[in-house]
């Protein structure tokens, strides 16, 4: 059997294919042997410069072509360092005897080939390049993704922000706010899961086998190595990795740098399950309608039905992405004594945990986007719920001083179906100012709002 959209094992590469075509050239097998050239490349270029006597500085040709075949790495690249593989069964080494294949008839570099990997144990590459494509991942598809989602709450929490709403806490009618201030609700908690995405510090390593520089020294023990490891590391592209410098670590980086980014992924995932799960709520309620798409099917049976297909999409896939970022959270940062292979195989599941939550991303902003208010239904809930005014007369109640303005209030409405009759009614019989009087019995449901619009329209 072939391998295709149909055959694929994962439904990330099969089925939602294309929905995760910006993420694929980063975090898939090509992405991170295109990582390795890199590395190898800056560390390359950055011997010829560190003034040995056996290794003199790079041509400005020599160093435009090694910069090349980062730019222009492609597919068949790939597939010829995995023909390497095949050989050597180090996918490591490969990528080293590559670049070596593409010095042939290059005198310069030829003579300089040895300097390739020069005193690096495999994790010096491996560690830099996962956290290349980290970097590129959050930069270039979570975070987008995520701002794409926030922009769109954003212009919902102004364009509803007036719009009345019945609160249900505990699932149970509540004091009203509105469409627009839920929203901001959601931007607010958004935007701070973001801030924490992007300020995770994304770092590397290229101290050696167990972190202490040895076969570096071995060669030329008078040479800082460190510093020269932290200028290759924190230089920015192409000539460095323009990552953090990790200056403790055994043979692998400690990966709590990762553990902290996945984390924090997992935390705006978190917010946007609780969101997908209140706008299926809304939808169930009528308070939002969704646009009709031509020929789509709710129900094999029901003709009548519009799902909420695409919150409930995002919600389990966020689910999917939240159960691996957890697992690489919790067991990245462990590793037995220097070193044990545990993190390999694991490290190589990040596309799929960080893919799922791009699948979620595109699939909430795409429910989002289908959605329109029903303002009737809002209304007529708020209508029937007169109950929760019971708050604003025992609060002006206790101002006062009338006693058991609490116990009074809850006599007449817990339980009870509660008209807009019934309470006036009891406002006429106050002991309290006629102004606050008046200005109680002009108030309905759907004006209780407090400063929902206000705080809605501040995001």
């Amino acid at each position: 059997m072939s391998l295709s959209t149909i055959t694929a094992l994962s439904p990330l590469d099969g089925r939602y294919a294309p929905k995760l075509a910006a993420l694929r050239p980063i975090m898939s097998e090509h992405g991170y042997m295109h990582r390795r050239v890199q590395v190898e490349v800056a560390w390359f270029i950055a011997l010829s410069d560190a003034g040995f006597a056996e290794f003199k500085p790079l041509t400005t040709g020599a160093r435009a072509y090694l910069l090349g075949l980062i730019k222009n790495f492609s597919e068949a690249d790939s597939a010829a360092i995995k023909e390497i593989e095949k050989t050597t069964n180090h996918d490591v080494k490969a990528v080293e005897y590559w670049i070596k294949s593409k010095f042939e008839a290059r005198p310069e570099l030829e003579k300089a080939a040895e300097f390739v990997h020069f005193a690096c144990t495999s994790e010096d590459i491996n560690n830099t390049s996962h956290a290349l494509q980290l970097r590129s991942g959050r930069d270039q598809v979570v975070l987008p993704g995520l701002d794409r989602i926030v922009l769109k709450l954003r212009e919902m929490a102004h364009a509803f922000a007036d719009v009345p709403m019945l609160s249900r806490t505990h699932g149970q009618t509540a004091s009203p706010t509105t469409v627009g201030k839920e929203m901001a609700n959601v931007v607010m908690r958004l935007q701070t899961a973001c801030e924490k995405i992007a300020a995770v510090k994304i770092m590397g390593k290229m101290n050696g086998a167990v972190g202490n520089y040895n076969a570096h020294l071995s060669a030329w023990p008078e040479f800082d190595w460190e510093a020269f490891s932290k200028k290759v590391i924190e230089t920015p592209e192409p000539l460095g990795l323009g990552l953090t410098f990790q200056p403790y670590s055994i043979q692998i980086e400690p990966h709590d740098y990762m553990a902290e980014l996945f984390d924090a992924v997992a935390r705006a995932n978190t917010i946007l399950i609780d969101l997908s799960r209140d706008i299926w709520g809304y939808v169930s309620l009528g308070y939002f309608k969704q646009r009709l798409k031509a020929g789509e099917i709710g129900s094999s049976t029901m003709p009548h039905k519009v799902n909420p297909i695409d919150f409930e999409n995002a919600e389990g896939n966020l689910g999917l992405a939240n159960a691996l970022l957890k697992h690489l959270a919790e067991k990245l940062p462990v590793s037995r004594w220097q070193r044990d292979l545990t993190d390999s195989t694991v490290l190589r599941n990040m596309g799929v945990a960080l893919g799922y939550a791009a699948l979620a991303y595109t699939s909430l902003l795409t429910g989002l986007n289908k959605l329109e208010i029903n303002e009737e239904a809002l209304a007529s809930d708020l209508d029937a719920s007169w109950e929760v005014l019971a708050e604003p007369i025992q609060t002006v109640m206790r101002r006062f001083g009338v006693q058991g303005a609490y116990e009074k209030l809850k006599e007449v409405t817990r339980g009870k179906t509660v008209t807009a009759e019934a309470l006036h009614g009891l406002i006429q019989s106050l002991e309290i100012p006629q102004a606050e009087k008046d200005r109680l019995l002009a108030m309905t449901p759907g004006s209780y709002v407090g400063k929902a619009a206000e705080l809605a329209r501040r995001v």
